[in-house]
Formats: C-alpha cells, structure tokens, sequence
C-alpha cells in the first residue's frame, strides 16, 4: 500500500458509512412506517432480498441495526430526555429514525466521534427530513450530547 492510499482508503470509510446510515434509516424506515411485522434485523434481511447493498457498507449497516435493536429503549431514553415539550411518538418517524443512528453511534461506537455522528445526522436530516429537520436533530443530538457529557467522562479525542 502506498502512502497515497491511506487518506483514500480513509475517505472510503467515511463515504462507506455516510452511505450505510442512509441504509438503516431506510431499513427504520420501512420498520417503523409500513407495518412490518418483523424486527430491524428482518427488516435489514427483506431489504437487501430486494435491494442491492455493497458489501462494503454491509458490516455498518447489521452494527448499527443490531445496536438500535439491542438498546432501543436506553437510546429511545436519553432521546427522550432532550426533548423539550416534546414526546418521541410525535416526532416524524424519519427524524426519529436519525436521532436513533446519531445516538446508538454517540452511545456505542468509540470510533465515531459524537460530533461527526451529529454531523452526519444532520446531513440525512437535510436528505431525508422536512425543512426544520436539520435544525431540529441538531438540537436534539446536541443536547443528548451534553446530557452524556454531563453523566459520563467522554475521552476528549472522541469529541471530535
């Protein structure tokens, strides 16, 4: 591998799970909304029967569905918290689909800084979302962000 490859492969990666998170908010998606009757899990084995997904983007996308399966009602929680007169149910499913990636990645993903995981939520927000998404998953994940801050140490090379 030459030296010029590093940042290639580097810019790879991020292009890799820029594009996976846009898989699973997909895959909530098609959970939350149109009356599947299955788990993330099976919802993620009935998308790829019919879609294509790369196989670079594959191993993201079963790490985020397992972790947002595994800890939906801790993640649904701390969202919760940072709601202000707000409640989780009244959130447009593609924006509670978001703040559930951005915060299943701050919780449980090191090697995800919680300041690119809010970025990256923000930019399905403006992909996916209505016109006050963007600001408002913003502020949500912010929040969340803080609330995590306050209750535990967060090493500081993974505040971006």
């Amino acid at each position: 591998m030459s030296e010029s490859d590093g940042p290639r492969h580097a810019h790879r990666i991020r292009i890799d799970r820029t594009r996976a998170r846009a898989w699973v908010l997909q895959i909530h998606y098609k959970w939350e909304s149109s009356g599947f009757d299955g788990n993330l899990t099976e919802a993620l084995s009935d998308t790829s029967k019919t879609r294509i997904i790369s196989k670079t983007r594959l191993p993201y996308i079963e790490k985020l569905v397992a972790l947002l399966e595994n800890h939906l009602e801790e993640i649904d929680a701390h969202i919760s918290l940072a709601l202000e007169n707000w409640h989780l149910d009244r959130v447009s499913s593609i924006d509670r689909g978001i703040l559930r990636i951005g915060a299943v990645e701050m919780f449980y993903l090191e090697e995800v800084p919680p300041k690119v995981s809010i970025q990256e939520a923000i930019l399905l927000a403006e992909a996916y979302g209505g016109s006050d998404s963007p600001r408002f998953v913003n502020g949500v994940l912010d929040a969340v962000f803080k609330h995590q801050s306050k209750d535990q140490a967060i090493p500081q090379n993974l505040t971006g």
